[in-house]
C-alpha cells in the first residue's frame, strides 16, 4: 500500500495531480483543500496518500496535512460514504469545520456541500458523531477536541436555503445568488418554505 508520494508536481487542477517520481507519473485525487497548498508545477510536493483498491483499478488520493486524511478515512466509515464523496465533501468543508460539525450535529454546514442531502448528512453525523474521537486521534491539532463553531442565524438559514435550492439540482453558484436576493427581500426571519418558493419563482424567471 502506498502511503506517501513525494517527487516533482508535473500536473495539478482542483481535483487531481499528477506527481513525477524518478520518472514514474503517479495520478492522485485531491480535494480542494489540498490543492489550495499545492506549490507550482515543477515544484517538489510531499502528498500523504490513502490507496483503495478496485477490482478493475487501484486509485489515489492525496493529502496535504494528516488532518484531511485522518478526517477523509474518518468519512470511510458512514455507510455509502466512499472515497469520491469523502473528497467532495472535504473540497466543500475544511476538515477542522467537517469534524466540528459532526462533533455537535450541525447539518446545515454538511448539507451545504454538493452532493450531500439530508439523508446522508443525517447518516454521517448519527454514525460518525461518537467515533470522532476514536477516529480522528486527539494528536492531530487536538481539533477533535474543539468546541462548535458559531454560527449567525444568518448563516445558518442561507447556508439551508442554499442547500435546499441544490437539492432541487440548482447549481451551486446560482442557488447562492438566489439565496443572497430572497433573503435580501424577506429577510432572515422568514419561514424557510417561504424562502424556498420565492427563491424557486425567481429561478423560473
Amino acid at each position: 500500500m502506498i502511503a506517501r508520494i513525494e517527487g516533482t508536481l508535473v500536473h495539478r487542477s482542483p481535483t487531481r495531480v499528477i506527481i513525477d517520481v524518478a520518472g514514474v507519473g503517479y495520478e492522485a485525487h485531491v480535494p480542494l483543500s489540498t490543492f489550495a497548498r499545492l506549490p507550482d508545477e515543477g515544484k517538489t510536493v510531499a502528498l500523504r496518500i490513502y490507496t483503495h483498491v478496485r477490482e478493475e483499478a487501484l486509485l489515489l488520493y492525496g493529502f496535504a496535512t494528516a488532518l484531511e486524511k485522518a478526517a477523509f478515512e474518518m468519512l470511510l466509515h458512514a455507510s455509502r460514504v466512499g472515497p469520491k464523496l469523502a473528497q467532495t465533501i472535504l473540497s466543500g468543508v475544511d476538515a477542522p469545520v467537517l469534524i466540528r460539525a459532526i462533533q455537535s450535529g450541525d447539518l446545515v454546514t454538511l448539507k451545504g456541500v454538493p452532493g450531500v442531502g439530508a439523508k446522508t448528512a443525517e447518516r454521517i453525523v448519527v454514525e460518525l458523531r461518537d467515533r470522532v474521537a476514536e477516529l480522528v486521534p486527539d494528536t492531530l491539532e487536538g481539533v477533535a477536541a474543539l468546541p462548535p463553531l458559531e454560527r449567525s442565524p444568518e448563516d445558518g438559514i442561507r447556508a439551508e436555503l442554499i442547500s435546499a435550492l441544490m437539492n432541487l439540482q440548482t447549481q451551486r453558484a446560482k442557488a447562492e445568488r438566489v439565496s443572497e436576493e430572497v433573503l435580501a427581500a424577506l429577510g432572515v426571519d422568514a419561514p424557510i418554505e417561504e424562502l424556498v418558493r420565492a427563491a424557486l419563482k425567481r429561478l423560473a424567471r
